[in-house]
């Protein structure tokens, strides 16, 4: 019989990371079902856990779709009530998953829940992706409490709450399984990078919560799949974001909203060709075409409604790299 939860894991070539830390995701998720959902791995991974955890269940994509579609093909194959989406570089803790069924079970109207998640390398300090819940400004800038874009909290018992967030960080991703479903799941289109953000702002448009609670803890390793410093980690983070700025923000907002956005991305690409070198600069006029390319596609995705205020704070870049708010 199946429990209420699934824990989902997906993997590509990532032997050395499930050999590291699937062992604690067994040991302390006696309360769940654990699945490992693999995007055609060339490496041993299948053989390793069909060796060392017989009793996971692998689903095997037949192709790499992917962060975005490999979670939307693996997870057809798995019916329980809430899905945890967890990376396959996170160490997780003892009583990690309790906590956040209890929210589930408290409020109807929660959708997807995020633990505090701290780094791995460093475990007195937040984690870049999520860290104590993801927020947004009025430019459509992703950032956490606990981390403003590379700056980064120790972690002193400041978001020990359990409280209300705009997106849940896909590195540990808890989600009602009937919701993710409601939505279609992840853009595929994003293949990766802010795909969890896109999705907790189709799910507030809809009138659901995104919540975080600090009951629960895991460390994450951080860039695991993709190097911090790729070329392609710029594309898709701004082609995404891009993409998700002119799915779900309100008209007429969107309009100059999104051309003040390029205009910065041209500022940060000089910037980035400047420091990094040419390649980042293409990055970013890559990610701009990108976007144009899909924009006819996108805006057939629009919901109906839009809310109006969909911010934390605003001019978040300018009081951060200007103004040296922290």
């Amino acid at each position: 019989m199946s429990k209420k939860l699934a824990v989902a894991i997906l993997n590509w070539n990532g032997k050395n990371w499930l050999e590291k830390f699937l062992p604690d995701v067994v040991r302390f998720s006696e309360n769940a079902d654990v699945y490992v959902i693999d995007n055609l791995s060339t490496d041993d991974s299948i053989e390793f856990l069909q060796t060392h955890f017989p009793t996971i269940k692998i689903i095997k994509n037949n192709k790499n779709y992917g962060f975005a579609g490999g979670y939307n093909e693996g997870l057809k194959e798995i019916k329980n009530e809430y899905y945890c989406l967890l990376n396959s570089d996170v160490e997780v803790t003892e009583n990690w998953i309790d906590p956040v069924l209890d929210l589930f079970e408290k409020d109807s109207s929660i959708s997807a829940i995020q633990p505090k998640i701290l780094s791995f390398n460093n475990k007195n300090y937040f984690e870049f992706a999520g860290a104590a819940g993801g927020l947004i400004d009025n430019l459509g800038y992703p950032y956490c409490r606990g981390r403003v874009f590379d700056d980064l909290e120790e972690d002193r018992g400041q978001y020990d709450d359990e409280t209300e967030i705009f997106w849940a960080s896909g590195c540990c991703f808890f989600i009602r399984s009937k919701d993710f479903w409601e939505q279609q799941g992840f853009d595929e289109r994003f293949f990766a990078h802010q795909e969890e953000i896109d999705l907790c702002w189709r799910l507030i448009n809809s009138g659901k919560k995104i919540f975080y609670t600090g009951k629960s803890k895991v460390y994450h390793v951080g860039g695991g799949t993709l190097n911090k410093q790729s070329t392609q980690k710029t594309y898709l983070n701004i082609r995404n974001n891009l993409s998700m700025m002119l799915k779900n923000l309100p008209f007429p907002k969107l309009i100059w909203l999104i051309f003040f956005r390029l205009c910065l991305d041209g500022i940060a690409g000089i910037y980035f060709g400047l420091k990094q070198g040419f390649p980042h600069l293409w990055a970013v006029v890559r990610a701009h075409f990108g976007f144009y390319g899909q924009a006819l596609e996108t805006l057939k995705l629009r919901q109906k409604f839009q809310k109006e205020k969909f911010y934390q704070s605003k001019w978040l870049i300018f009081q951060h790299f200007l103004g040296g708010k922290k």
